[in-house]
This record gives C-alpha cells, structure tokens and sequence, in this order.
C-alpha cells in the first residue's frame, strides 16, 4: 500500500512540475508577444492626403524599429470610435476644433499629440461658377457637423455673400447669419457626400481631403479658398490623435517626429501644390 501512495504522490509531482513549467512558457510567449505589438503601430486615417502622407514614413519608422498599419476611413466618427475602443493606436484626419466637439458628444477622452498639415477649405462650382453673379435664392451645399458647418459660413461672409454675428465665430450656424441680400439657402449634408451631388447645387463649400477624393484640385477649382495665413490655418491644423494617457508612448512620438520631418513637408508641398499645407 506504501508502494502505491509513493507512485501515486510521484505522479502528482510531476504532473504539478510540468504544469508549472507550461504556465512559464506561456508567460514567457505572451510577454514576447505583447512586446513584438508595442512594435507595430495601428493609425486610421482619410485616403486623401493622410494615408498617402503616411505611406511616406513606413520606412523612416521601419528604421527605428517599427510597422507602419494604416487603416483607411471614409467617414469622420469611425476612427474615432476606432481610438477609443482601442482598435487604432492613433488617428489622423481630422482637426482639434472636431475633434473636442466628438469628445463633448460621445463621452470620449482623445488628445491631440501633434498638428502635421492644414488644408484649405473651398468653395466650389454647381450650376453656378461665379461668386459675383450668384443668383437670388440659389444653394449652397454646406457640412452638417458643426465645426465643419462653422467653417463654410465664415468663408461665405469673407467672400460678402452672407454676413454672420461675430459673436459667433467658429460655432456659427445659419442662425446666426445676419445678413442674407442673395436669399441664400443652405443644405446640410454629410461632409463626404458633398462631392457626390456637387451638380445639385449652385455652389458647394467642400473639405480639401474630400475634394482631393473626388477628383478635384483645390488650388485650381476652388472659386475661393480660406487664406493660408488666417487664424484657420491653426484652429484647422489637422491633427495625429490618440486615447489620453498614450501621448507620451514611444512608438506615437517616433510617428509624429517622423511626420515633421523635412522630408515630409517637401513632400506634401510637391504632391499637394498648396491644396494641402504642412505645419511645422
């Protein structure tokens, strides 16, 4: 009987030691693991310029060590919602003024880690290609996020169509427009559709990233663009974003030093031919 709890006491401390020693090795290839994904970096971003801008630094960050994934977006909410759920480590399409507007809707915490390049908001022809013929009553497609809507409404009064109460400033709506000798009509859509049913209108105020997807050239189309060196150029900065508490990581700071790099600027510059513009 002796024999036979000794055989059995040995089997169990075996059994226990090869357990423990799996557990270790699990332990071990989770940890090699986790720091192989510290390696990789996951940002979202618009087609036009932001994942085009990015591709040219995979291998700046493949030098330090680092993979480069971009994930392309269509619209303004799904790569923010991408953020915070810990999907992307960083986003890159959007601008501070949307990005604290997001924050305030939907109970999120994202920070700005950097600005990287401004684009130039436009107005663009429908029906209509001149601004000082515009006829009474026509319309004019605008964003429907506010923001956004702000931003075309304020370039509308630098043109004189409409003029707006200053009190207002970047969260001007059609409510706040105080002079409107044309009648103008506005029509809220989706920031991305605009250039979807540009023909629909008499003139559309349109985003110089979503311009750029449909084709158009935003230094040469545009009828009127906000001055490059407005206070917009800073308030619209478009910006890498990130959840709070990462803004210090290694791998965002090596994506924003190597979107500020020299390289980079010369790049937007000569692709973009002042349709997008870098900021140091």
């Amino acid at each position: 009987m002796k024999k036979i709890t000794s055989l059995i006491l040995a089997l169990v401390l075996t059994f226990s030691l090869v357990a423990l020693s799996a557990c270790g090795d699990k332990t071990t290839d989770d940890k090699s693991t986790a720091a192989s994904d510290d390696k990789v970096i996951t940002v979202g971003a618009s087609a036009t310029p932001h994942a085009e801008i990015l591709e040219q630094i995979k291998q700046a960050l493949a030098d330090e060590g680092y993979e480069l994934k971009i994930v392309t977006y269509d619209d303004y909410v799904l790569p923010n919602q991408a953020l915070a759920d810990g999907t992307l480590d960083a986003n890159y399409f959007q601008h501070k003024p949307y990005l604290d507007s997001f924050n305030a809707k939907n109970g999120t915490n994202l920070v700005s880690v950097g600005t990287i390049h401004y684009e130039p908001f436009g107005i663009y022809p429908g029906k209509s290609n001149d601004l000082a013929a515009i006829a009474d009553g026509a319309t004019i497609a605008v964003p429907n996020d506010t923001t956004n809507e702000a931003r075309a409404l304020q370039l509308l009064a630098a043109q004189g169509l409409i003029e707006i109460d200053p009190e207002a400033g970047l969260n001007a709506t059609p409510n706040d427009i105080t002079s409107n000798p044309k009648n103008l009509e506005f029509t809220e859509l989706d920031a991305a559709m605009i250039p979807n049913t540009i023909e629909e209108f008499d003139l559309n105020v349109i985003n110089s990233n979503y311009a750029l997807q449909a084709g158009l050239n935003p230094a040469e189309d545009a009828l009127a663009s906000e001055d490059a060196a407005s206070d917009a150029a800073q308030t619209y900065a478009n910006i890498i974003a990130v959840k709070a508490g990462h803004e210090n990581d290694p791998a965002i700071v090596a994506l924003v030093d190597a979107l500020h790099s020299e390289e980079i600027q010369e790049f937007i510059n000569t692709t973009y031919a002042g349709s997008v513009l870098p900021i140091d």
